[in-house]
Formats: structure tokens, sequence, C-alpha cells
């Protein structure tokens, strides 16, 4: 110091900005905000929450407007993501102001995902708190859902992260993802337009009630399975199966931050596939799972010690995904396979560069194209996402090898939409071609014809949303076609 010409008194360390804790006797007066998921999932944690004694409320879904707002307040240079959610936050918080609230930065506290690694993810925590504290909320409680394992120590008090927390989460996502499912594949082919979402609407409402109960979840799953089956559908609809993959929080937002690419490609004829919550945390746990096993020689007792807790955890999310992929009568797609996901990736990516999505953006291409689970594939990230960046240097790679693969990699920025969906549309002109000479191959295949097809298409016929179509092909009107040979042999 001294050769510095400093002296000691002058040296100011930075010190983290201490914001009040959240404390257990403030459980009552206080609400928790989250968001960020689709509207099934999160209508279902607030109920999860509120069936656990705890206020809970989700934002509005993001807009171009919170994007903004997020720019207005926040640094330079962040990711979508933090812009749309962050902005978000402040406009609804300002808008409970106008409204004649006080006292907020008490009565509420903010819910989310954190954690440290290679990308700007690691960088979320303290970026709400600044774009907090410049829209004058200095105050404002951030409670950091770690991925890896908890909630972090600042919040504990207040949020018990316990058994009873992670059931009752577990269960909203899950169910959050069977609502989606069943939205995408039978939408597309009802004859009665709205039907399906009617029902869907119903039935959220129906769990969401259940979690306020603590009711069990399965007598209200089998109820809707019935349901389901009284909706007409017409699977002589040739239309291209289109999974959407890519950056978590772009792939999974239903508003401006994804262009609403899910429903817009229903609208332009397409199936839609999109990637479940479940198939996050499956991920997240076997790379856990992973990391912990090649640490196992350094440190053998507190890496046995985590991978029981995995283990455990994996046990707890599977028994709750697959006792109600039962109660639907198996219809439910199973959850992809990580090791398959990760051998599909090895030749191209390492596995074991966790950052963002890691290696599932190139093994769920390769798996969507190996194994006919769609015609057409959209990578979705947000502009300059870094994992994904990396990802799209290997996928031109893959997609030389796959010269049969329609691919499209699009980045979201808030102000091109019409240029990303113009890209897109050019490919799904390609995919339904695909699905087209795929219906006709499997009419040739099997000796049926556009009459004999029509027979179980009928009202009251062998056929109906819930039905178990075989999946030799990537489209349903195709795997349709050998459905109906089997039933008429």
């Amino acid at each position: 110091m001294g050769r510095l010409m400093i002296s000691p008194r002058d040296v100011k360390h930075y010190k983290k900005h201490a914001e009040p804790p959240f404390t257990r006797d403030q459980r009552d007066r206080t609400t928790v905000l989250f968001g960020g998921l689709t509207l099934n999932h999160e209508h279902l944690i607030k109920g999860a929450l509120e069936g656990l004694g705890y206020h809970a409320d989700y934002l509005p879904v993001p807009d171009n407007r919170a994007l903004q707002t997020g720019k207005e307040y926040g640094n330079r240079g962040q990711c979508n993501p933090t812009y749309y959610t962050v902005g978000n936050l402040i406009r609804h918080l300002n808008a409970l102001k106008e409204k004649g609230m006080e006292n907020i930065e008490d009565r509420f506290v903010f819910l989310t995902a954190g954690a440290c690694g290679p990308c700007r993810f690691g960088m979320y925590e303290s970026e709400y708190r600044k774009s907090l504290r410049e829209a004058g909320f200095g105050n404002f409680r951030v409670l950091t859902f770690e991925q890896s394992e908890k909630v972090e120590k600042s919040g504990a008090n207040g949020l018990q992260a316990n058994r009873s927390f992670y059931k009752a989460l577990i269960k909203a996502l899950v169910l959050g993802d069977m609502l989606n499912e069943i939205g995408y594949r039978i939408r597309p082919y009802e004859k009665n337009p709205g039907e399906t979402d009617d029902l869907i609407s119903r039935y959220r409402e129906i769990f969401y009630n259940a979690f306020l109960d603590s009711a069990p979840m399965t007598s209200s799953l089998r109820g809707l399975y019935k349901r389901l089956g009284d909706i007409e559908v017409d699977y002589l609809r040739v239309k291209p199966v289109v999974q959407i993959i890519g950056e978590f929080w772009a792939q999974t937002t239903e508003g401006d931050g994804s262009y609403r690419l899910a429903r817009w490609l229903e609208s332009e004829g397409a199936e839609v596939k999109t990637e479940p919550v479940s198939a996050w945390i499956d991920y997240l746990l076997w790379s856990s799972a992973m990391e912990e096993k090649d640490r196992f020689a350094i440190r053998p007792v507190r890496s046995a010690g985590r991978l029981v807790g995995i283990f455990m955890l994996e046990r707890l999310f599977k028994f709750y995904f697959n006792s109600y992929r039962r109660a639907l009568g198996g219809w439910i797609r199973r959850l992809p396979s990580q090791h398959r996901l990760a051998e599909y990736a090895s030749p191209y990516f390492n596995v074991r560069i966790t950052g963002g999505e890691g290696h599932l953006e190139v093994g769920k291409h390769r798996m969507a194209f190996e194994e006919k689970k769609a015609h057409m594939v959209v990578s979705i990230k947000p502009f300059g996402c870094m994992p994904s960046t990396l990802s799209d240097g290997v996928q031109s790679k893959v997609t030389s090898d796959l010269s049969e693969s329609v691919f499209v990699s699009i980045e979201t920025s808030g102000d091109a939409e019409v240029n990303v969906k113009s890209r897109v549309q050019m490919k799904l002109y390609e995919a339904k071609k695909k699905a087209k000479e795929e219906f006709a191959q499997a009419l040739r295949d099997y000796g049926m014809n556009h009459e004999a097809l029509r027979a179980f298409n009928r009202p009251g016929g062998p056929s109906g949303p819930m039905i178990s179509l075989p999946r030799r092909y990537a489209g349903t009107a195709a795997n349709f076609v050998l459905y109906a040979a089997g039933r008429g042999r």
C-alpha cells in the first residue's frame, strides 16, 4: 500500500447491498412473485405455493414493453431473458404503486432461478437487484432458487426448501408439462376449434384447487383422460411435426420473447412439439450425478452423500411423472433418455460442458432426425446467447452430416419478428413437403386409401385423440395409416 502511495484508510472494498431478509413471521403479509414459464405451469405453481401456506402470484407474460423497461434500467449487453424478466417485474411493481399500494418492498418478494456458470445467467441475480435499485425499489428482496440444490440462505427462513416444497413444485411442473402436451398434440386436429383449450382451462383450475386442498391428483387426471376422449379429431390432416429446442427461457416463454413461436407455427399448419420442463429437470439431475461421479475419487465421502441426495430427488421426480402419465393412459410421451441424448451429442459436443443447455441442442437435433420424432427442428435462443452460439457452431457440422434434416436456428431480439418468421416459413415449406411425401409413402406401404381411413375417422369410430398411435413415422397422419391398417386386419 505504501509503495502505491495509498493509505489503508483510503481503501473501500466492495460490499454487496444488504437487503432486508424474508423471514418466517413475514409469510402472512408477503406475496411471493415469480414468472417466466407457461400459463399452465405458473398457475399450478401458484396453487402449489399457496397449498404450502404462502401467498403467491405470477407476473403477466412479458412483452416488448417489458424488454424496453429492462434495457432502460439494466446494464448493456445482458441477455434478453434478463431484460424481459426484470422489466416485467418493474412494470408490475410500478402498476401496483400507481394504484396507491404502499410498502411494496415489504409486501412482495421475487423468486427466480440463479446459478453460477460460464454465461451471463450467473449475473442475473445482481442485474435484477441493480435494475430494481435504479427503478426506485432498492430494498426489494430477490430470492434466488439455485438450480443446483437450494434456496440461497438469505431467504431460507422465509421460504423453506424442504421435502414438501420440492414435492409440490415437482407436481406442478409435471402437471403443467402434461397440460401443454395435450394442447399441442390435440389442438391441430380438433374438429371443433377451442374445445381442447376449454377443457385444459377447466382442469387447470381443478388441479389448482387440488393443491389448495392437498388432494391427490390421480383421480382428476383420470377424469381428464376420459373427457379428452370425447373430443372429435381428424388425424387425416397431414401436418409437419416441428420440434422447438434451444435456450430454456426462449423455448418456454409464450410471449414476445419467443415471438409467440409455438402458437404461430400452429396457425401456419404445423403440429408443434415443445420441450417439457420435466426434461430439463431430468437433465440437471443427470449432469449433477455425472459431475459427482467424476469427483468421487477426489472426495468420496462428500460425493457419495450428494449422489444419494440426487438419486432420492430423481426417484421423487420420476415417481410423480410416471404415476401421472399412467393416470392419463400412458398417452403422454416418455421423457427422452439422457444417456441416449449424450450418445447422440458426444461425437460433436463434449457432454461435460454444462453451461446453458450443454449438449442438449445437438443431442435433440440428432435424436429428432434419427428416431423420426419430427420433420423439422427449430432452435430458438436470445440474441447473443453464449452457450447457444457455441451449439450453433457445432450444428453446422451436424446439418452437413444430416443432409436430409430440416433445421433452422433463430435468435430473438425483440425487433426482428418479421425476418425470423420469414426464415422459419421457408423451412416450414420443406417440412410440409416431407410430411406429405411421408403420408403418401405410408398409404403405399400398407395398401390403404382415403376411403378406408375415413371409416376410422367418423364420429363414434375406433379413433379418438387418446388412441396410442404407432411411432414408425414422424407425422401423426402417417402413423394413423399404420394404426388403421393394423385395426383393419
